[in-house]
């Protein structure tokens, strides 16, 4: 494995990779770090949409403060 792809791994998982991923060509550690790089955004996304969703359940004038205090 590239040293460039070994980083990019990296970035994604936020740690060192496991020494099994040097058997991967860089092809496969690029299309790895794009796949991991998506699942966080989707798994993101998810998440800011359920607790928009969740802020439906707060009368409409308090949203506005509890917004600022949950998502600064």
């Amino acid at each position: 494995m590239s040293t460039e792809a070994r980083e990019q791994l990296s970035k994604e998982l936020r740690d060192e990779p496991p020494e099994s991923f040097g058997q991967l060509a860089p092809e496969q550690s690029a299309l790895l770090a794009d796949a991991l790089h998506r699942e966080r955004e989707s798994r993101a996304s998810g998440l800011n949409e359920a607790a928009e969703e969740a802020l439906k359940l707060v009368p409409a004038l308090a949203r506005g403060p509890v917004r600022r205090i949950l998502f600064r």
